[in-house]
């Protein structure tokens, strides 16, 4: 399984699935990440967290724990 977390700088994926259960599951797709969404990721910090992406037309900041819950393609 190929999570946001091992997508490399300046590659595109697409969302597969998201894991995880409740408030954080919520709160991923109410940043606008769902299903069949196209995630670029523009770099990712120095210490490796967080992550910035480009999202539905605008920046998202993630951190790895998070980008860990939502399979991609």
């Amino acid at each position: 399984m190929k999570t946001l977390k091992d997508v490399k700088v300046g590659e595109t994926a697409a969302v597969v699935r998201l894991h995880g259960e409740g408030p954080v599951r919520r709160r991923i797709m109410d940043m606008g990440i769902t299903k069949g969404v196209e995630i670029f990721v523009r770099k990712v910090a120095p210490l490796g967290d967080p992550m910035e992406l480009h999202v539905r037309g605008y920046e998202l900041s993630l951190r790895k724990a998070d980008a860990e819950r939502i399979e991609v393609s």
